[in-house]
């Protein structure tokens, strides 16, 4: 029987040395504030541990001395969790998303539209608006501009204009990218304004 390993699963994988199977005779200790104790012996470290009812946990291995920490080593593990979740999420690569409108659209459903735009823009997204004309409605161009100035100044609450309205055989298009403070300040408002509604 062959067993396959998941190599992408493995090599997420972080693995510490804990209370005994530390094998370094000096150790830096840090507390579970993070502030340094100093330089102590592998058996000053443990027993300093076990006093605090915590673990002894090896978090530099590589450092000369090694650096380990007094904590709960649940609790340390639910930090490093917390910390690369919040690191994918600044780290987050934004997408260019799509609105298509139509020349004569009316205004309803370009205010649907618009809330879809804002979504994405929150999400730290870019957005590509792209005003669609149909057999000969490419004659009336000023329709489509009309339209597009008008989503644009709808998102400009939280966008920044990336590239300026222009014509792609019969498709006018701009994009729009999120500006993170205007979406923070957005995002704000609309918390207060549900929280008045309620």
């Amino acid at each position: 029987m062959i067993r396959r390993f998941n190599k992408k699963r493995q090599d997420n994988r972080k693995f510490y040395r804990i209370n005994e199977r530390i094998f370094a005779s000096q150790l830096r200790v840090l507390d579970q504030e993070g502030k340094q104790i100093g330089v102590l012996t592998r058996f000053e470290a443990l027993q300093k541990a076990k006093e605090l009812g915590v673990d002894l946990v090896e978090v530099v291995p590589m450092a000369n001395p090694p650096v380990a920490r007094i904590i709960d080593f649940k609790k340390f593990l639910y930090q490093e969790s917390k910390k690369k979740n919040e690191e994918k999420k600044r780290s987050k690569i934004s997408e260019t998303k799509e609105i298509r409108l139509g020349p004569f659209m009316n205004d309803h459903d370009l205010e649907t539209m618009v809330k879809r735009g804002n979504k994405f823009l929150e999400d730290n997204d870019k957005v590509r608006l792209i005003v669609k004309f149909m057999g000969r409605q490419i004659a009336h161009p000023e329709f489509g501009e009309r339209l597009m100035q008008k989503a644009i100044s709808a998102l400009s609450n939280s966008s920044k204009l990336e590239r300026e309205p222009h014509f792609e055989g019969k498709q006018l298009i701009a994009i729009l990218s999120p500006e993170r403070k205007k979406v923070n300040e957005t995002k704000k408002e609309n918390q207060e304004s549900g929280e008045k509604e309620i």
